[in-house]
């Protein structure tokens, strides 16, 4: 089974260390979800199975109005099969979350929120730009239980002014909020970022990297003993409450995404819209698909295999990496080094990481490349 990627590109205001593309208020959203509803058509071949995981992420889903959303749900149950449909996921800003709003959502489909608060701290919240406060971002969890949504809040640590004490505040608060699922995030530092710009002209703190990776480990240990099954490298569940869709990528699903800078996949090739709102929609008013490509290697596939397979639960299989072909020999001496600094460890032919080794993932993978 397949799922389904719509990227709304539409924010209130720019948050200090985002770099996902979105365009700063809502005045081209008629044109814009026209052009998404015409792209769905154009694509409605590339998916010829059902469909079982549909996600709206963005930019800001929830700052549009649920009218546009509703039309964009109506045009993939017309065009593609989504009778399997497990899940449903609309990325939310707390300070959108209203009772109005949540069952208007529920009537339209969505059962899964995934929700934006980052900090329980508004101090935290400020330096971030976010647009809600701390007390927004506690309520609007109490209301989507309420209305039955299975909840996704993401949280960031490692940020500049944040204790460890905080942390552990944030972690705490989510449990006893009784989310379903958590998504952990390390403050990174992106290129095109608010954040960058003012760390060069006005000396902002940038990240500390050992107060991250602490605080990494705070969130595994506490959510973890709390029932809490850490199943990829930043995300966190609850018994039967994994993410499907983002499961479906780290598992090497097909998946169509629609939307400027949206991301496709259908397991060998790769292809990717244009980040750019305008070019667009005069792309999709002219029948063209503004849509880059790339097929993808035997090596790129091999890479992306372990890129994405040891970031999970589930591990990297080591016969389906030696099915490629390739001489394993400089792989099985990176797989030994790291298994003797113990960042890998293997068991039953399959090979994870450490929870050290989760710390240096990237790297990891790097050095396992062919």
């Amino acid at each position: 089974m397949s799922g389904i990627y719509i990227h709304i590109p539409f924010c209130r205001q720019a948050c200090i260390y985002c770099n996902f593309y979105f365009e700063k208020g809502n005045k081209n959203v008629e044109p814009l979800v026209d052009a998404i509803l015409h792209e769905i058509e154009l694509r409605q071949t590339e998916l010829n199975e059902p469909i079982k995981t549909i996600y709206f992420g963005g930019g800001t889903p929830t700052f549009i109005s649920a009218d546009w959303l509703s039309k964009i749900m109506q045009k993939i149950q017309s065009r593609f099969d989504i009778s399997a449909v497990e899940e449903i996921t609309l990325e939310a800003n707390p300070d959108d979350i209203n009772d109005a709003n949540l069952e208007t959502w529920k009537t339209i489909g969505f059962n899964r929120l995934s929700i934006g608060v980052q900090s329980f701290f508004n101090s935290h919240l400020k330096w971030m730009n976010r647009a809600h406060n701390a007390t927004e971002a506690e309520n609007c969890i109490r209301m989507a239980k309420k209305h039955g949504f299975t909840i996704n809040i993401d949280l960031i640590f490692g940020i500049p002014m944040a204790t460890d004490d905080e942390w552990q505040f944030n972690l705490n608060k989510a449990v006893e909020l009784g989310v379903h699922h958590l998504s952990c995030y390390g403050l990174t530092l992106e290129d095109n970022t608010p954040w960058k710009q003012l760390i060069k002209t006005k000396a902002y703190p940038t990240v500390n990297d050992d107060v991250s990776s602490k605080q990494f480990v705070m969130a595994h240990d506490f959510l973890t003993q709390n029932g809490f099954m850490h199943y990829e490298i930043s995300n966190y569940a609850l018994k039967n409450h994994f993410a499907k869709h983002n499961s479906s990528y780290w598992k090497k699903n097909k998946y169509l995404g629609i939307g400027p800078s949206a991301h496709s996949f259908n397991q060998t090739e790769r292809s990717w819209n244009i980040a750019d709102n305008k070019i667009y929609i005069e792309s999709l008013q002219k029948n063209q698909l503004p849509t880059e490509r790339e097929i993808l290697s035997k090596e790129n596939q091999f890479n992306e295999l372990i890129m994405t397979s040891l970031r999970t639960i589930w591990g990297l299989d080591i016969k389906e990496i030696e099915s490629f072909g390739f001489d394993m020999k400089a792989f099985n001496n990176e797989k030994s080094r790291f298994i003797d600094k113990n960042w890998l460890y293997e068991k039953e032919g399959v090979l994870f990481l450490t929870l050290e080794g989760m710390l240096y993932a990237d790297l990891i993978a790097a050095e396992l490349f062919v």
